[in-house]
């Protein structure tokens, strides 16, 4: 598959999961994985808790920024070998922040709760059934959604540039 049909097909199936599922850091990275051919359930179930900032608080960070940074982690992060050289993390904290900067460059805040209110006057507390009415009437989870594909392509289209450049890299090396 071409570049540009992984990215359609990462943001389509990342929104589609967000609008019957929830759970925007899970709806990420499944969608990530799916593309990519990853096979790994645990990754998948740590997520959970990143919903709606941290447990549906909104208060933390876009759970699509963290499903997507998990992902380019998963790919890119330090090995538990590897854990006490500090610089076998760097690949990966250099490409978490460029993915924090094209977050932050389409949606101004990585907050979830100020991501509500800019996209909808306000944030919602979805443990209120009063407020998950008013959130669905306020389109929220339209608005969710295509931030959770955006993001899905955001962190896919880093880690498909990140291999391809690896590649060319090692194909400019001499052989010895």
């Amino acid at each position: 598959m071409e570049k540009e049909e992984m990215q359609k097909e990462v943001y389509d199936k990342a929104k589609a999961y967000e609008l019957k599922n929830g759970n925007c850091a899970q709806c990420t990275i499944a969608a990530i994985f799916e593309i990519m051919g990853v096979e790994d359930a645990g990754v998948f179930k740590a997520a959970t808790g990143m919903a709606d900032g941290v447990g549906l608080t909104g208060d933390g960070h876009c759970g699509a920024l963290s499903g997507g940074t998990m992902a380019i982690s998963y790919f890119f992060g330090r090995n538990k070998e590897d854990f006490g050289r500090m610089g076998k993390q760097l690949k990966a904290l250099l490409l978490a922040k460029k993915l924090y900067d094209e977050f932050m460059g389409e949606f101004s805040t990585c907050r979830c709760a100020d991501i509500q209110t800019k996209h909808s006057g306000r944030f919602f507390n979805l443990y209120d059934m009063e407020d998950m009415k008013a959130a669905l009437k306020a389109g929220v989870p339209e608005k969710c959604s295509t931030l959770v594909g955006k993001t899905a392509m955001m962190a896919l289209t880093i880690i498909l540039d990140e291999m391809e450049a690896a590649k060319t890299k090692q194909a400019e090396l001499p052989v010895l």
